[in-house]
């Protein structure tokens, strides 16, 4: 059996299922997957070093998330343009011509999103969060059609520049603005892609009593399952798009560029996931 070693570099990752994720999907593709968790606080080496200790050491290739998605890119060669625009990346593969950067956060949410809310049209969305997975959903919603997105973000030098990059992308169809909470009002849809909910992170960026009555909402974190940005979607009458949707497909894709293939039957592998989890958790 062909053996493939791969990883996950970042801060908050020890609850992380993409492990378990690529290691299922080899096994259903006769690969035989090694799948490491790097945490650079725990290993002495900054994000670069550690990046680089990686592919000196043969991976293949690495999943990148918080908070390097964005210092990543300067790390690798970006072939397509519309990753290029969104600034963050997700993947990376190792080559003989040098690490390719890519952004399965990007396609896994419209894959996500098609998916669970089906030929919808998201309409007037309020992003919180323009950090690097708020780029790729941003850059996703302008792919699936959205009419306007109101980034919402501490820093608004970012929010800014995200709502420029997402005006342009648009084409005349899509909007960026940045906002402030006001956003919420008549928005169809709502979207936390910030750490908020995530374990170690706690809270919602929704203030309570200000969730609005939106068609659909989405929260980037998927561990845990029950968040309370969840809690405030559900209660407001919102379908839900969950997190686990996103890592599950953004996965999916991460995979096939991994390993030039992906499982042919993604049901057996969500099944295998569920076991899994649950076998985690017993």
């Amino acid at each position: 059996m062909t053996r493939i070693r791969l990883g996950l570099i970042g801060d908050n990752i020890k609850a992380s299922r993409a492990p378990a994720l690529h290691r299922l999907a080899g096994g259903l593709c006769g690969l035989d997957v090694q799948y490491d968790r790097f945490i650079p606080a725990e290993t002495g080496l900054d994000f670069d070093a550690l990046f680089d200790r990686c592919r000196a050491d043969g991976l293949t290739g690495l999943n990148i998330t918080l908070p390097y998605k964005e210092r990543a890119v300067r790390r690798v060669t970006i072939d397509d343009p519309l990753i290029a625009r969104i600034g963050a990346i997700n993947t990376v593969r190792f080559g003989n011509d040098g690490p390719r950067g890519f952004n399965t956060d990007h396609s896994g949410f419209v894959g996500a999103f098609r998916e669970t809310l089906g030929t919808r049209a998201p309409g007037r969305v309020a992003l919180f969060g323009a950090g690097g997975v708020g780029k790729a959903v941003a850059f996703g919603l302008v792919a699936l059609g959205a009419r306007e997105i109101r980034i919402i973000d501490t820093d608004t030098n970012k929010a800014a520049m995200l709502a420029r990059n997402v005006t342009e992308a648009g084409g005349g169809r899509t909007g960026g603005t940045v906002t402030g909470t006001e956003g919420l009002t008549d928005a169809d849809g709502v979207v936390n892609c910030t750490p908020l909910g995530m374990v170690g992170y706690g809270g919602s960026p929704v203030p309570q009593g200000r969730f609005p009555a939106a068609d659909w909402a989405f929260d980037a974190v998927y561990t845990p399952g029950d968040t309370p940005f969840k809690a405030q979607a559900e209660a407001s009458g919102a379908r839900f798009l969950s997190g686990y949707e996103l890592f599950f497909w953004q996965g999916v894709h991460a995979f096939e560029i991994f390993a030039g293939t992906r499982p042919g039957d993604l049901n057996a592998l969500r099944a295998a996931l569920d076991r899994d989890r649950a076998a985690a958790d017993a």
